[in-house]
């Protein structure tokens, strides 16, 4: 690596991924989870009646399930002290000129708003448990494109749209984790796009979590009416703390017929994090999901983006890069039910671990009576860089359609000691040149994201390997 590159990798490494602002002025409830406190929460929110209601149900479904005893453990996580809700010292801005100093500072070297100038369509930036900044391009909003925060869409016009759709495919009684999403959710995008409206550039949403010993609950709502298509953007990140944090967000997609939508996410959350997040999309006739998805952080992270294939011709693409570090556990995967004849669905993933870190993949694949004509291909490769760490592969499948054709496929290796050599010889660092080989093992995502995010998350990786995040 030159010298100048080199320098670029370092400075990245002390401006974004370790930020602090532990005396940042802002309103924080007190820790613990009890109905007066979702109460209190729900108040000063502003919640119409509906969503009250909703939420102290969720309470009550949470405090019914028990704690998930499969995957990694979660002895950890204590939510009697987890603060559910912070509020930062601003109301939500469409102008970045007016967001507050402190704030501006740590997402301006995130990479926000200059994304947005660059190549974006819209930019909505979460700061703890509310939105700093939400912006949407003039022509993208002409074109009758709705990109706005979660609680102006619930109270606002879109607020029937909001009620039909809100956690109507991710329920409270799926797991523990949405029960809790349910009682204490704050923050998150709402987007709808109207019929035949194709938005050709990303949106984006950016979540951080800046606070110590707290959660982010935010919720995204992403509406994609027939024929049109979209891609959006999720980006997140926290520094590290000495205590736990937690990250149970909840994204629910309804993509319609012939619609098309690219979700990518890049997580770089810091390793005191736990990442309980929960992924869902209804996918109608003749539609496609995509899922991009590159996870880097956390301490111990569940995730399993879930497509339902409901529609006939309808189909999923799932790409993803996990990277296991010392100190995480990253249980990550992918999810499909193939309802509609003659749907499709695709998983190609890898997974690396380093220095101790278990990286797990999950795939489950369920074909469902009359789903005649469905396909489904799982590939999962894994890279373990060291003899100390740990990958495993975990299918299910379920097929009850005679008339479907399901496989799997899951390889283990390591980086070759001859490749390493040869890079050498040709003038390499053995660091550089172990980060190279990784990078390419990890194309399969970065070449699926726009330019910029592709730097990223190659960066991620150069600073994973030298073990410097979190």
């Amino acid at each position: 690596m030159e010298a100048r590159e080199k320098s670029q990798v370092e400075d990245i490494d002390r401006s974004v991924y370790d930020i602090r602002d532990e005396e940042h002025d802002a309103y924080r409830m007190e820790s613990g989870l009890t109905p007066e406190i979702v109460d209190k929460l729900s108040k000063e929110k502003g919640d119409p009646v509906w969503m009250q209601q909703f939420r102290l149900q969720s309470l009550q479904i949470y405090n019914q399930l028990p704690v998930p005893d499969w995957g990694p453990s979660l002895e950890g996580l204590d939510m009697e002290h987890i603060a559910t809700y912070v509020r930062p010292n601003t109301k939500m801005q469409n102008d970045w000129k007016n967001v507050p100093k402190d704030i501006k500072e740590t997402f301006e070297r995130l990479g926000i708003p200059e994304a947005e100038r660059k190549s974006l369509a819209g930019v909505g930036a979460q700061y703890d448990s509310e939105l700093v900044y939400h912006n949407v391009r003039e022509e993208v909003a002409a074109e009758g494109v709705v990109y706005t925060d979660m609680e102006s869409a619930m109270k606002g016009e879109y607020a029937d749209m909001v009620k039909k759709y809100f956690m109507k495919l991710v329920t409270p009684r799926d797991h523990k984790f949405a029960a809790l999403h349910g009682a204490v959710w704050s923050g998150g995008s709402f987007v709808y796009v109207p019929k035949g409206v194709q938005v050709s550039i990303p949106l984006q949403s950016y979540f951080r979590l800046n606070a110590k010993g707290a959660g982010q609950f935010e919720h995204t709502l992403i509406i994609v009416d027939e024929g049109a298509s979209l891609h959006f953007i999720e980006g997140c990140s926290a520094p590290k703390y000495n205590v736990a944090n937690l990250h149970a967000g909840c994204v629910e997609l309804y993509v319609k017929k012939n619609a098309k939508l690219r979700y990518s996410t890049i997580e770089n959350w810091s390793k005191n994090m736990y990442n309980l997040n929960t992924k869902r999309a209804l996918v109608e006739e003749d539609g496609k999901i995509e899922w991009v998805s590159g996870s880097f952080g956390s301490h111990v992270g569940c995730l399993y983006p879930m497509s339902v294939l409901k529609g006939d011709n309808s189909g999923m693409e799932f790409t993803g890069v996990t990277f296991a570090g010392a100190g995480q556990n990253l249980d990550t995967g992918a999810k499909v039910v193939h309802i509609g004849k003659n749907t499709t669905s695709y998983m190609n993933t890898r997974s690396i671990s380093k220095s101790g870190g278990i990286s797990t993949f999950r795939s489950s694949v369920v074909v469902n009576k009359g789903a005649e004509g469905a396909k489904s291909s799982v590939s999962c490769q894994s890279l373990m860089l060291d003899s100390e760490s740990r990958s495993d592969t975990i299918p299910a499948i379920d097929i009850r359609e005679r008339k479907s054709n399901v496989g799997h496929e899951a390889k283990i290796g390591s980086i070759s000691g001859e490749t390493v050599f040869y890079l050498m010889s040709r003038g390499m660092s053995e660091e550089d040149a172990r980060a190279l080989i990784v990078s390419g093992f990890a194309d399969n995502v970065s070449k699926e994201l726009p330019l910029e995010y592709a730097v990223e998350m190659n960066n991620l990786i150069r600073l994973e390997m030298k073990g410097s995040i979190g």
